[in-house]
């Protein structure tokens, strides 16, 4: 299967303006991304997908670059408006902010797409501090590995642990947090963005869930890794450390 890997970038963010082009170690975020994006063997290219021209100009000394209009409302949609015009069989969406992403990652998510037209991955809950934390999205799967449902809250409610401390419940059941990689066959992706806003994607402001409710398949394949973002001017000082150490700095 001829799979593309497609980083949609853009320059305007509220909490981190122009976060694409910050300098992480020297390099711009959006080249460690795709340098990583590169040690994945599924991958056949890696493409960004912007509408700014200051990060095409920069990324394009490094990647190929497909320029986007402006108007798209998700990431999705400037992947799909690529995917649209050049051959592929398929695509993964990879978040344009993680400079740590595991290469295995994105292997694991473009196999499944053997089985599944949308495949994503999911890493267990660990951390105490993110079980009730809405920015980090939950999912629950069926015995088959697909996708039930995703929600900011934290699900399934244990009801016979519910009054205990939050490690003995993340001990009592291996809940999921969702990590922002998607595995998207071409035309499951070109329907799903020709659909409209769904209910519960409007209720949770989670893109995700117009898929399943319009009854689209998704597996969700589990990896030990955890997503790493550059959410804010602050997370540059962590995760150059992270590197640091990852190369043994430090």
């Amino acid at each position: 299967m001829n799979i593309l890997g497609i980083i949609p970038a853009r320059y305007d963010s509220s909490r981190f303006p122009g976060k694409p082009l910050a300098l992480i170690a020297g390099q711009p975020l959006i080249e460690h991304v795709v340098n990583q994006c590169r040690k994945a063997r599924s991958l056949a290219e890696v493409i960004v997908a912007t509408d700014d021209g200051r990060i095409a100009e920069v990324a394009r000394r490094f990647c190929r670059v497909e320029m986007t209009r402006r108007d798209h409302p998700s990431g999705s949609d400037r992947i799909a408006e690529v995917a649209a015009r050049i051959p592929a069989e398929a695509v993964v969406n990879i978040q344009g902010d993680e400079p740590l992403m595991d290469p295995g990652v994105i292997d694991a998510v473009a196999g499944a797409l053997g089985r599944a037209e949308i495949s994503t991955a999911a890493t267990p809950i660990r951390n105490p501090e993110d079980y009730d934390n809405p920015n980090v999205v939950k999912v629950v799967v069926n015995a088959a590995g697909r996708a039930l449902y995703f929600s900011r809250r934290t699900i399934p409610y244990l009801r016979e642990t519910a009054s205990r401390p939050v490690p003995e419940q993340l001990a009592a059941f291996p809940f999921l947090k969702h990590l922002g990689i998607y595995g998207y066959r071409k035309d499951a992706l070109l329907r799903l963005v020709a659909l409209p806003e769904s209910g519960l994607e409007r209720a949770e402001k989670l893109e995700q869930l117009r898929a399943l409710e319009n009854g689209m398949s998704m597996e969700v394949v589990r990896v030990d890794h955890d997503s790493i973002g550059v959410d804010r001017p602050e997370d540059v000082q962590v995760v150059e450390k992270l590197l640091s150490l990852k190369m043994g700095g430090g």
